[in-house]
């Protein structure tokens, strides 16, 4: 039976939309512009199959949880693509077999009736093993050697955002409301924006992370916890038992959220790496990629990292700053 009443283009549109506001902005316009894309397409065609293909027999809250799953998934996992330095024509059968995967799980355990976090719990195991099988492949056919492998599988997008959030929410100095109350709206179900909450905003943060948490293992959770305030630890915790957290915060809320604590995060008040990426950009500004292979050809693969890395706007931390100026300075001043 077809889902008839689940708006998937508005839905999946709406989605794409809000994650514009979530891209990473050391990304250029074409990064962004990927995972915006990748993001609306895989939500656009996971919503057309789930309204309209017989076969399934999903109500419209289900297939809005399923395509919303694979949309978040996507967002997170085409941010760790760029960042991995994966060259850019692998990226595509990343993601499809990302996506499918999903699809595939989120179907089975929907189908079974498991509870909601033991879908997601399952979801994001198969999400880690398929991307990880994903590299492998690549590794395994010669198109990328083992370092990248290795540092392609130690990004998560996912692991980072909490951080920041952790970050942001430790800085705040307003305690929560009393009782930790959150009287949010629920979101129409096609995804449109509703209103800020008149909330404490420090709330509606802690409430945002919550969410966030429910999605992660207990052990990182609680690793994370830890160096929280003992008072906001509690209230992430109140929240996260709240059964119904996620429609009463509701997704554009958390998405402006997530985007206002970004953009009161500390600044890196260290510019050494950031000077790093700007002369290596400069330096291979003039330089197509075949000369830049030709170029680095003898040099060592974290080199050739730091570079491309540096090209699309990121830092290598596996190489300390000073070391990473006189690399710089080696190759700006070798040819």
């Amino acid at each position: 039976m077809a889902t008839k009443d689940f708006d998937y283009k508005s839905f999946a549109q709406n989605l794409a939309q809000q994650a514009q506001e979530m891209v990473p902005q050391e990304f250029d316009d074409f990064q962004k512009q990927y995972v915006v894309n990748t993001l609306g397409n895989f939500a656009m065609l996971s919503g057309q199959t789930l309204a309209e293909d017989e076969n399934l027999h999903f109500d419209a809250e289900q297939s809005v949880l399923i395509t919303q799953i694979i949309a978040e998934w996507s967002f997170h996992k085409s941010v760790d693509v760029i960042r991995s330095g994966i060259p850019q024509q692998y990226w595509d059968p990343i993601m499809q077999k990302i996506a499918y995967t999903i699809f595939e799980i989120a179907k089975q355990t929907f189908s079974q009736g498991l509870p909601q976090d033991k879908i997601l719990e399952l979801i994001e195991h198969h999400v880690k093993k398929s991307y990880v099988e994903a590299i492998t492949e690549l590794k395994d056919k010669g198109a990328i050697d083992e370092g990248l492998m290795e540092f392609a599988a130690s990004q998560s997008n996912m692991d980072k955002m909490a951080q920041d959030m952790q970050e942001s929410a430790q800085a705040e100095a307003a305690p929560p409301q009393e009782g930790g109350e959150l009287p949010m709206p629920v979101e129409p179900s096609g995804g449109a924006a509703v209103d800020f909450p008149k909330v404490d905003s420090k709330v509606l943060k802690l409430a945002t992370v919550a969410m966030l948490f429910n999605k992660m293992k207990q052990d990182k959770v609680q690793t994370i916890l830890n160096k929280f305030n003992p008072d906001d630890a509690e209230t992430v915790i109140k929240f996260m038992q709240v059964p119904d957290l996620e429609k009463r915060v509701g997704t554009a809320n958390a998405l402006k959220c997530l985007q206002k604590i970004k953009t009161n995060l500390p600044k890196n008040t260290d510019l050494a790496p950031n000077k790093v990426v700007l002369r290596l950009r400069k330096f291979a500004s003039t330089r197509s990629r075949k000369e830049l292979d030709t170029l680095l050809i003898t040099e060592r693969i974290g080199v050739k990292r730091l570079v491309f890395n540096a090209l699309e706007g990121n830092y290598y931390d596996k190489i300390p700053p000073k070391v990473a100026s006189i690399v710089a300075s080696h190759l700006c001043n070798s040819v």
